[in-house]
């Protein structure tokens, strides 16, 4: 039989191109299957946005940096020359488990009920401020949050100074620039409930961090700068519209973004909640009087959030100055257990602000509201000399 090289090493050729174009479309159909499905799936089985950022927020950037760079060389710039390639085996181990082998929190946080709190950074430590004390998101059935409750409010609670802006005083006449709104609207204050000393259970429909924030806005407008306070029920909405606890954020949005929109003359907004920590460490005496402590919460899972976190350090250290252990500080928030935006990326001048605890009266409370609305006051006028140089 003749044996013809040139045929064989054709045959070949032939064999390897049907195999190289089997794959390609095999590849391809996959592709399109996969896509379909995640475009026709029903969104409760979809794979979030959220998801995706729980999977890579935790990531070194430099990785990402690095992938770029392998199509464009122009991406290499950006990354010293003295630093190591990242390793992959170590990055896909992270995003498969969420455990960083370099750091031993990852895995005690998936074990130990509470440790998830330790992934948050304390940029500013406040008097007393350690990773032992530091807010919790609590997430209380929804049901148990809506149900009725009886309230006391002492009539001094209520006393509110009438003093009007003097005339001279820089103001911003008709324009409101500060939103100020309640993503967790109804949380309330164990003082002012009697029939309960659970701290899960402080939440009311009237008596509840909403009064807190129209203290803040009617201090301010006092400080001469208008503001508007949204009174809108969120917990309701998360009813209405079939949401869980945790989604509270999701529906806030919505709020702050119509704020927004509807107005160009403002400029800031404030998430003000509650703690739900012990007395001694959200209250400070000053001057001889009691003080719901604050402190500011700066989300770090979306993009120039070092724009807000620079807002927060100087509320932070401008209400030292002023009032001496009121501020507890200044943390950042991402991962597991966290919303990690906080609708701050509408904004870089959206801050969250924790006042006080469940343990405060509305007068402490309201003592507190004045001094962050005069602090804050400064710093705008401040910020507006500065601005119209």
């Amino acid at each position: 039989m003749y044996f013809d090289p040139k045929r064989v090493k054709h045959n070949r050729q032939i064999t390897h191109i049907y195999k190289k174009s089997s794959i390609y479309i095999i590849c391809v159909a996959v592709l399109f299957i996969t896509v379909g499905f995640l475009t026709t799936v029903s969104p409760a089985y979809r794979v979030s946005s959220t998801t995706i950022t729980n999977w890579t927020g935790d990531l070194d950037s430099s990785f990402f940096l690095y992938l770029l760079g392998m199509e464009n060389k122009s991406f290499r710039n950006a990354v010293p020359e003295d630093e190591a390639h990242p390793e992959v085996s170590n990055l896909i181990f992270e995003m498969a488990t969420n455990i960083r082998p370099s750091d031993t929190r990852s895995l005690l946080g998936q074990e130990l009920p509470g440790f998830l709190t330790f992934q948050n950074e304390i940029i500013v430590a406040g008097e007393g401020t350690d990773y032992t004390n530091l807010p919790v998101e609590s997430s209380p059935p929804l049901d148990d949050v809506l149900k009725d409750r009886d309230a006391v409010i002492d009539e001094n609670d209520e006393e509110e100074d009438t003093e009007k802006p003097k005339e001279e005083q820089l103001n911003t006449g008709e324009r409101d620039v500060v939103l100020v709104y309640n993503t967790h609207n109804r949380e309330s204050f164990l003082p002012h409930l009697p029939d309960t000393d659970n701290p899960d259970d402080a939440q009311h429909g009237e008596v509840n961090i909403g009064k807190v924030s129209q203290r803040f806005a009617d201090a301010l407008e006092k400080n001469g700068i208008g503001a508007k306070v949204d009174k809108t029920d969120i917990m309701s909405v998360l009813k209405q519209q079939g949401m869980a606890y945790h989604e509270s954020y999701q529906a806030s949005r919505d709020v702050v973004r119509e704020a927004f929109a509807s107005s160009e003359d403002i400029t800031y907004s404030f998430d003000l909640h509650r703690d739900a920590i012990a007395r001694d460490k959200t209250t400070k005496k000053i001057n001889g009087e009691n003080y719901a402590r604050v402190m500011f919460v700066v989300g770090a899972e979306y993009a120039d959030y070092d724009k807000n976190l620079e807002l927060a350090n100087k509320l932070h250290n401008l209400t030292q100055e002023k009032y001496p252990g009121l501020s507890r500080g200044v943390i950042k928030k991402k991962g597991s257990g966290s919303n990690g935006v906080y609708n701050q990326d509408l904004s870089p001048n959206a801050m969250l602000i924790e006042f006080g605890g469940v343990h405060n009266s509305l007068d402490e409370l309201y003592r507190s509201a004045d001094a962050v609305a005069e602090v804050f006051s400064d710093y705008y006028w401040d910020a507006e000399k500065v601005n119209s140089n």
